[in-house]
């Protein structure tokens, strides 16, 4: 079965040309305004987006999505509001992928069959899980695989040789590899370094490498993006955001250009830098 993400990735290659990938808060700052800058990401150069699924105790995030999620389950987003959102996107942009990303808990709450059958009618096309290890695929990652969403594995500066055939059993779409150790947004990635941790897992898989934590520039995404698939792109929209909140944490006029035109540079850098590189 050819997913949104395999034809998407295809797409690129023929391009000769690296996806942006932008992550935001489902629900940050309010389920409507979500929905306004979902809308209008795919227009600015996303190429696949990751919405996450606020949760209250997130774990692998830094401060800034941590506020996001806080923002977002304070507007009264739910997993069921999630799907919503990403069906009322989806009715209007049939191409761009959409992955969720967060945690095993709201699922496993809302019941695995149940989230399957939903995302699946939404118009999900992958899940980022980062709290399910490899030795958990019966959870969540099996039933997924075998409902048509793709399950996309991290892999990290740590993951040494003998982990990571684990790590790529059963994973699909692309691999997300974490640039740095440690939460997002902390650190600044090393082109140099990721180059070579990207080299090392194309030795063990043949799909599409993308790289996220750790980018918050077009100069940065454009680097990262010489050496892999997609640069992931979360906590610096995420700040663009907070930065246009008024007082009491609502939405302003600023609040979707503030995202979308960092999506367009991102993406002008990443396409730009790869064109120059042919």
């Amino acid at each position: 079965m050819t997913t949104r993400l395999d034809t998407r990735f295809a797409e690129l290659k023929k391009e000769g040309r690296a996806a942006l990938v932008t992550f935001v808060m489902c629900g940050d700052p309010d389920l409507a305004t979500s929905l306004e800058i979902l809308k209008a990401l795919p227009k600015a150069g996303a190429d696949v987006i990751e919405i996450g699924m606020p949760f209250t105790d997130p774990m692998a995030d830094g401060p800034a999505i941590q506020a996001a999620g806080l923002r977002a389950l304070k507007a009264g987003t739910t997993l069921k509001k999630t799907l919503r959102v990403v069906r009322e996107f989806r009715a209007t942009e049939p191409a761009t992928p959409v992955v969720l990303m967060g945690y095993y808990n709201p699922i496993f709450i809302y019941g695995v069959d149940k989230f399957l059958v939903d995302a699946k009618a939404a118009g999900v096309d992958g899940l980022i899980v980062v709290d399910l290890p490899p030795e958990e695929d019966e959870e969540l990652c099996i039933p997924a695989l075998k409902a048509g969403v793709n399950f996309i594995r991290l892999a990290t500066p740590t993951t040494d040789d003998k982990r990571l055939p684990a790590v790529l059993t059963n994973t699909s779409g692309f691999v997300y590899y974490v640039s740095i150790t440690g939460i997002t947004g902390s650190a600044s990635a090393d082109d140099k370094q990721v180059g070579e941790a990207v080299a090392r897992i194309k030795r063990h898989t043949k799909l599409p490498v993308c790289v996220g934590f750790g980018i918050r520039t077009p100069e940065a995404a454009a680097r990262i993006a010489y050496h892999c698939e997609g640069a992931v792109v979360g906590s610096a929209l995420i700040d663009a955001l907070r930065g246009t909140l008024d007082a009491d944490g609502k939405a302003s006029a600023k609040t979707v250009p503030a995202v979308t035109d960092l999506v367009a540079a991102l993406a002008a850098g990443v396409r730009g830098f790869k064109a120059a590189a042919q």
